[in-house]
């Protein structure tokens, strides 16, 4: 009997997972970790939604086998949401269907639409589901780079000459996590057009949609006249609602891949709870303010990280968009590589944060930090790291941290 199984040989050491694996241990001996490493929203989500979620959850009908493709008012709300957010009509019966979060929902994809020696365009470095989802589904992965420059479409040329068989999937995910790169509606038309002449799929993941800052809304791909000839796209209630441990996303899109996803999941679940759903209607329909809210949250956050941070002797770039700083190792220890510099930020300064590494190969000398603790906590962390800075050598400002 066998235990060298396929799939799993495919998939590397999740290099994320021993540094949450210290931060566990470091927690239970009783440590104050500061944990900026995974993107786990600390607000919760709008009483409105939470108080549909009980109604609904009161009603003995609400406890059986829910619908996998996601209700019909769910549906219809997401559709809505395209509608008076991008200005793109939706058909919610043949263009929209319900995910347990947009991971499970790339993941469900790529298991619908690939075959085994499939190549994938996908960008590096990337949440791990947009390169691993299609590796897990047999596919041969060919990197191309996050940052939407020349440098971008000469790569897609490139891997459109010289891949033996031609890609047939291009994977994006804009604002980016784990760069927080953002693009614009021009860069879309770009794809589109390259996509059509190169008969690609096209996937979007746009599960940050809400978190932009400076006043410049995020577009989504199907905002291009003729996108959804090719192209489906992903979004989540996690992050612009603080619902991320409901598992609530979205497939959006061309109808062929959306029917695909809901065949293969009709196999796989039977959807979320049904007043899970429910109460996600209620997020989409019911007051926005909360989103408006928790934009500004994150914006004032990313601005006490950058300063703060700055003032220790770490410089990070503002990021744009999303709920992540993409910081270079401070230069005077990049000979460490992310992980080691990483797992000594957490035990020299109670600081977690995520190696870049673990986003692919390109990620190594950056570390990904989430701004998911409170603007105290980020001063602190802050102070953490000027100390830790100090007694390796580094040269900080003269004024404190925070």
């Amino acid at each position: 009997m066998s235990e060298d199984f396929y799939r799993i040989k495919r998939l590397p050491p999740y290099v994320i997972a021993e540094v949450n694996a210290m931060r566990a241990a470091a927690r239970a001996g009783g440590e104050d970790i500061i944990d900026l490493g995974m993107g786990n929203p600390d607000l919760p989500p709008p009483e409105h939604v939470i108080e549909k979620l009980v109604e609904v959850a009161r009603k003995p009908s609400a406890h059986g086998y829910s619908q996998s493709k996601g209700i019909p008012g769910l549906r219809k709300a997401q559709a809505n949401y395209y509608g008076r957010r991008f200005g793109v009509d939706v058909d919610p019966e043949t263009e929209v269907v319900v995910t347990m979060g947009s991971k499970e929902g790339l993941a469900s994809l790529a298991t619908a639409i690939t075959a085994p020696g499939d190549v994938v365009l996908a960008p590096n470095p990337s949440y791990p589901i947009h390169t691993f989802g299609f590796i897990i589904a047999g596919a041969t992965i060919r990197a191309v780079p996050t940052t939407p420059d020349e440098a971008y479409f000469e790569s897609l040329e490139r891997a459109m000459a010289f891949t033996v068989p031609a890609p047939s999937v291009l994977v994006m995910g804009y604002p980016s996590n784990p760069t927080a790169e953002v693009v614009d509606l021009a860069f879309y038309e770009r794809v589109i057009a390259f996509a059509k002449k190169h008969k690609l799929w096209v996937i979007s993941d746009l599960a940050y949609s809400e978190l932009y800052f400076d006043g410049k809304p995020t577009p989504s791909i199907l905002q291009v006249p003729g996108a959804k000839d090719v192209a489906i796209e992903f979004t989540s209630l996690s992050k612009t609602y603080s619902m991320a441990g409901w598992r609530m996303g979205f497939g959006v899109g061309n109808k062929t891949l959306i029917a695909a996803m809901t065949r293969v999941k009709s196999y796989l679940d039977y959807g979320a709870f049904t007043p899970i759903q429910a109460a996600a209607c209620a997020a989409l329909n019911g007051p926005q303010d909360i989103v408006e809210r928790n934009r500004q949250l994150y914006h004032k956050r990313r601005d006490v990280l950058v300063e703060s941070f700055g003032r220790a002797g770490w410089d990070i770039p503002s990021p744009r968009a999303s709920m992540f700083a993409w910081a270079p190792l401070p230069p005077a220890l990049a000979h460490l590589g992310s992980l080691e510099f990483t797992k000594q930020l957490l035990t020299h300064a109670h600081v977690a944060v995520a190696p870049g590494v673990g986003y692919g190969e390109n990620g190594e000398g950056y570390v990904r930090i989430a701004m998911v603790e409170n603007e105290q906590r980020l001063r602190q962390a802050a102070r953490n790291v000027k100390k830790y800075l100090q007694s390796m050598g580094v040269n900080t400002p003269a004024r404190g941290a925070g």
